[in-house]
């Protein structure tokens, strides 16, 4: 063994595993593939384990001992919480987005009970618990940025209590997912993927903690101040930031300093103490990390953790240092309960780890005889193990007690290395003793009445030089911190110099003019000037470099556009054209006037003659004759106001709106096929843009170079589409306009609906058209067009939506949307309202490509203006299922399948929603279907994620066809109560009893809903199917091809389908005797259990009793009859 390396004195503390659950794991069978633990919490007395069955294990950590199991068949378990301030109530998170609080009631042994459920975030993944810290209430956050309130009532204060009024509420939607949420003294704080907010849940008050934004998962959590001196100070709040970054912010969410751990983390990792394995330990040093926190905890006394997929993270904040950072592999979750970590890996195993200073570590090891690794503890933190205060933990007796255990000859180098750390050790009254013998030879007391001693230093003494030694330390080390805290200046708050100028106007009544953030000792004045001036002047450089950047590429795009042969040639060369042409523009204008009149003369007689043939009915219900009209009328409108090159990008608008329009048409058109292309391959857009932001100029440059040749390259092979031109290059009265616009659009619809083949040479296509005359089309008409035609060309809907887009280019509504504040966009198109649906679905189109899945799930709220023909041109099938869905579910239980019925146009569309609804958020294929195509064992028990909407569309009226194909679509998928459902209304119940009997599961006879046997043949038939398919159901279980009950969330499903079962339920139906005979009929020999035969006495029983009581009141009726008849 080699000799084990010195760890620095300033590392003191160690991670440590000293249990080892794989025992515990294996008793809950979560160490098998199918089973897994998915998310884990804990608190003092509890170690909570989610399952991806949708079990949750309660395991008392005094033992190990596992005392409840809470099953969910809403889904697998996300995410748990337990209470901080009542261990008898825990939360828990489902993957369909249902949040359960549990009551435990383990205190007065009564059966946990659902105190509380929320569905508010139904289809979406919860991320995030958080619990009140001193009420009954959970905070609740998703993907989409929702945060709810979930509050729970207690059986403990009486059977009202547990009545709450407006359980869930809806706190805020933030503009990205919720990556971590924290609650402390009556605000909640929101990490999301852009930024932090701080929240009063009491006055419903929001504060964004900095200004400067970042992109991706970082976390945030709250620091409470509750020691020595800090005792009743409001709390901090720590958010991480990009490269290795934390944010500390006071309670009202200013930030106050930025903690740097880049150049503090290039040390070398601490080793994990733990039975697994030796610890070893690599002086050499290690590059800067930078690192993004992706979640923060307050851990321990005064700490924060962190980690990634490979590593643990510990600081102190307070003075800014790392504790210690340590490798640890495939880490997927932490829970932490003071200096307790629980550990979650990839694979499902669970660690136990505790943080421990170096000499408790080495207490603990001698406790479990841990010979070996107690030594190396040692012999790595010598400075802390021979320190006098480590002798109350580690005497020097039991070190050489630890010496004699170690045997020289299988560990003789450790040997020799613990002789040389006992030869170090400092006695326990060492510091004490030194401190008195000082006193005495140096200073003279005398003790006054009170006990007091009073100390008489002697002038000159060694006590003096002490002194004044100290002071000058002090000194000293009050001018290191003073660079220190210069240097920090440096890598301070990383807000730019607007924020800082934002922040200080906001808090003008503090009399500061410059918001500095102060360090812990005061700096002087030149030097707080010094680092303003320097931030200042580093903006400054920058921007300018930014501009510089984008002016160069501004004109090298405009060299691309417009070959010109001005932009060639040099400055004078420019002013000189510029000064021409506006010369030659003042002298055509009068040139022109004449010109101008008298082609609208020209396009007005040729518009009137067009729509006098289209009146008569011969042309009108003539496709070909109204193609001949309408072209006559085109050639006049494509020399009046068509472009005047139609293959290159200026077209003949420019005298009105000029070069810059026609320039901002393509670019238009670029930008929306890059953002198309981004939504296709799932990548957000604003993290596109961030990421380019971020790069460094000379980078840009680069690319922007490299942009340009490709695109030149693509435009010398391929034909440039034309602009869209949503304005008239020529003044046109208003007659002339309306008549032109019903021209223009009935040219537009016959040109789209037309057969190619059917096409005239001479004719103008449909997309060309209408990105040519976008400006004289019927936008309401040309909408419902390209929904019709959306599957055959699809360019159609494009071509409309980039015009649509460049009409509303000027709204105020988009500069709303461009900040990303979702809720405030919505409100500002709410406002809007009545709005037609061409403007509203460019505004949403935008919105849809800020917020994603997010803004779908809203847009519901302006139907019927916009349908869900519209959404589905503009969304992906997944965002689409969640619009539907949340569309439906709007309505009350008792419209919703009219009203779904109403949504198909056509009724094929149904067939599609199905297909759509069966292949997003729904169980594997594998897990619901043999490889024969057959049921599973107890598959119908997974969960669809879209299962109310599939309930509704099996249910839809429709012709037999339609539903035979519904029923084979269900089939396919394994969607098995929908395929059951659908034999029942098509009549094929033998199929059903077949599907019900491979799915082993007698409450699908036995429920409302269920198909029961109308007729002993049918009795007959299932008893039949359930005796040839209970042996193929058995091995089915045994060998594990779809999991046990525990492993696909099917614990509470019905009992198991058999022949005894079925003579039961026959014998109450039709009475044991005849159930019995039924049973000889079908040839079963059947022994039944002596359950089934007291059920069967007991039945026989009750049926002479009332055959009885029947004849009785059928006497008594008589009786009355004849009296009355008397």
């Amino acid at each position: 063994m080699p000799l084990i390396p010195v760890v620095p004195e300033n590392h003191s503390h160690v991670l440590a595993e000293f249990d080892c659950l794989d025992p515990l794991l294996s008793a809950l069978r979560l160490d098998s593939g199918r089973l897994k633990c998915t998310c884990l919490a804990v608190s003092r007395k509890w170690l909570a384990l989610g399952t991806s069955a949708g079990g949750l294990h309660l395991i008392q950590k005094e033992g190990w001992k596992q005392r409840l199991i809470l099953t969910h068949k809403e889904g697998s378990i996300t995410q748990v919480a337990c209470c901080p301030h009542d261990e008898d109530f825990i939360a828990v998170a489902t993957s369909q987005g249902l949040v359960v609080v549990w009551e435990l009631q383990l205190e007065r042994r009564g059966r946990p009970e659902r105190v509380s459920v929320s569905w508010e975030h139904r289809g979406q993944t919860i991320t995030s618990l958080c619990w009140d810290t001193s009420t009954l209430r959970v905070f609740v956050g998703d993907t989409g940025g929702k945060v709810s309130l979930l509050r729970a009532g207690s059986s403990k204060l009486g059977k009202g209590s547990t009545f709450v009024i407006f359980p869930v509420q809806t706190v805020t939607t933030v503009d990205s997912r919720v990556v971590q949420l924290g609650y402390q003294d009556g605000r909640l704080l929101v990490s999301s993927l852009s930024r932090c907010y701080l929240c009063d849940t009491d006055r419903e008050k929001f504060w964004r903690v900095g200004y400067k934004e970042r992109d991706g998962e970082y976390g945030a959590c709250f620091y409470p101040q509750n020691r020595g001196l800090l005792v009743g100070q409001p709390p901090l709040l720590y958010s991480a930031r990009p490269g290795s970054r934390i944010w500390e912010a006071s309670f009202n969410g200013e930030v106050l300093s930025t903690h740097q751990f880049k150049q503090p983390l290039a040390c070398p990792p601490l080793p994990l103490i733990t039975y697994r394995d030796e610890p070893h330990y690599n002086p050499a040093q290690k590059s800067p990390q930078s690192i993004a926190f992706t979640k923060l905890l307050y851990f321990g006394d005064q700490n924060l953790l962190t980690w990634t997929d490979s590593a643990i993270y510990i600081f102190t904040p307070q003075n800014g240092q790392v504790l210690l950072w340590t490798e640890v592999k495939d880490l997927v979750n932490i829970a932490v309960y003071r200096n307790e970590l629980f550990c979650l890996h990839g694979s499902g195993r669970l660690s136990h780890l505790s943080l421990l200073s170096a000499e408790r570590c080495v207490e603990r090891l001698l406790r479990r005889e841990s010979w070996p690794l107690a030594a190396g503890v040692c012999c790595m933190f010598q400075h802390t193990v021979t320190s006098s205060r480590a002798r109350k933990s580690i005497p020097i007796d039991r070190l050489e007690h630890l010496r004699s255990q170690l045997s020289s000859s299988t560990h003789p180098e450790l040997c020799v290395q613990l002789e040389e750390v006992i030869s170090k050790l400092e006695p326990l009254d060492s510091a004490s003793s030194s401190r008195r013998s000082s006193i005495s030879s140096h200073e003279s007391f005398n003790v006054l009445d009170c006990g007091i001693y009073r100390v008489i230093s002697r002038r000159g003494s060694q006590s003096d030089e002490e002194t004044s030694s100290l002071i000058n330390q002090s000194a000293s080390e009050e001018e290191r911190l003073k660079e220190f805290s210069f240097v920090q200046e440096e890598d301070q708050v990383d807000h730019d110099p607007q924020s800082a100028e934002r922040v200080e106007a906001e808090r003008s009544d503090s009399g500061l003019q410059f918001h500095l953030p102060l360090s812990f000792l005061p700096k002087p004045p030149r030097i707080a000037l010094q680092a303003v001036k320097d931030s200042v002047s580093s903006f400054v450089k920058k921007t300018t470099e930014k501009i510089n950047t984008l002016q160069m590429n501004t004109l090298q795009m405009n060299s691309e556009l417009w070959q010109r042969t001005e932009f060639r040639e040099g400055g004078q060369a420019e002013i000189s054209a510029t000064t021409s042409f506006s010369e030659e523009m003042d002298n055509e204008v009068y040139d022109e006037m004449p010109t101008i009149e008298s082609d609208m003369q020209e396009l007005r007689s040729a518009t009137e003659r067009a729509i006098s043939q289209i009146q008569d009915p011969l042309v009108l219900l003539d496709p070909d004759c109204l193609g001949e009209t309408l072209l006559e009328w085109l050639v006049v409108l494509e020399r009046i106001l068509g472009p005047a090159d139609h293959g290159s990008a200026a077209a003949g608008d420019s005298i009105t709106d000029g070069l810059g329009e026609e320039r901002w048409d393509y670019l238009n058109a670029c930008s929306e096929q890059q953002e198309e292309s981004s939504l296709s391959s799932g990548e957000p857009r604003e993290s596109m843009t961030e990421e380019k932001t971020e790069e460094s100029p000379e980078l840009g440059e680069k690319e922007d170079g490299c942009d340009s040749s490709e695109k030149e390259h693509e435009v010398s092979n391929e034909t440039r589409p034309d602009p869209v031109r949503v304005a008239s290059p020529k003044a046109v009265p208003m007659d002339l306009l309306a008549d032109l616009n019903q021209l223009a659009t009935l040219y537009t619809e016959l040109s789209c609906f037309r057969k190619k083949e059917e096409e005239n040479e001479r004719a103008l296509g449909c997309i060309a058209f209408l990105r040519r005359y976008f400006f004289l089309l019927d936008q309401e008409r040309v909408r419902r067009m390209c929904l019709l035609c959306h599957q055959e060309q699809p360019e159609a809907q494009r071509s409309f939506t980039e015009a649509m887009l460049d009409v509303t280019r000027h709204s105020k509504v988009v500069e709303v949307i461009q900040r990303g504040d979702l809720l405030r966009s919505l409100r500002s198109l709410r406002e809007l309202q009545p709005c037609s649906a061409p403007p509203l679905l460019a505004h949403l189109h935008r919105l849809y490509e800020k917020h994603g899945e997010a803004a779908v799930r809203s847009f519901t709220q302006f139907y019927p203006t916009v349908t869900p023909a519209d959404i589905v041109t503009m969304a992906q099938q997944s965002h689409f299922l969640a619009y539907l869905d949340n569309l439906v579910q709007s309505r009350t239980e008792e419209d919703r399948l009219s009203f779904l019925q109403s949504l198909l146009e056509p009724e094929s569309l149904g067939q599609d929603w199905l297909e759509l609804a069966l292949t997003h958020d729904a169980p594997q294929r594998c897990d619901t279907l043999t490889p024969d195509g057959e049921p599973r064992w107890h598959s119908h028990c997974f969960s669809w994620g879209y299962g109310r909407l599939l309930s509704l569309l099996i249910r839809l009226p429709a012709d037999l066809s339609s539903k035979q194909k519904m029923a084979e679509t269900c089939r396919s998928h394994g969607y098995w109560t929908g395929y059951i459902s659908l034999c029942c209304e098509l009549q094929r119940r033998t199929e059903a009893f077949s599907a019900i009997c491979r799915l082993d599961d007698i409450s699908l006879l036995q429920e409302a809903g269920g198909v029961e046997p109308q007729s002993l043949e049918e009795w007959k038939l299932l008893i039949r199917l359930s005796q040839r398919c209970s042996g193929a159901s058995d091995s089915d279980q045994l060998t594990g091809v779809n999991g046990s009950g525990w492993s696909n969330g099917s614990e509470d499903c019905g009992g198991k389908m058999s022949p005894e079962t079925l003579t039961l339920m026959l014998a109450r139906c039709a009475g044991p005797d005849r159930a019995m005979a039924v049973l000889e009929e079908c040839g079963v020999q059947l022994d039944l259990s002596p359950h089934s035969k007291l059920v069967c006495e007991l039945l026989r029983v009750t049926e002479k009793r009332q055959r009885a009581m029947i004849q009785t009141m059928l006497e008594r009726c008589d009786r009355f009859l004849w009296s009355q008849h008397a």
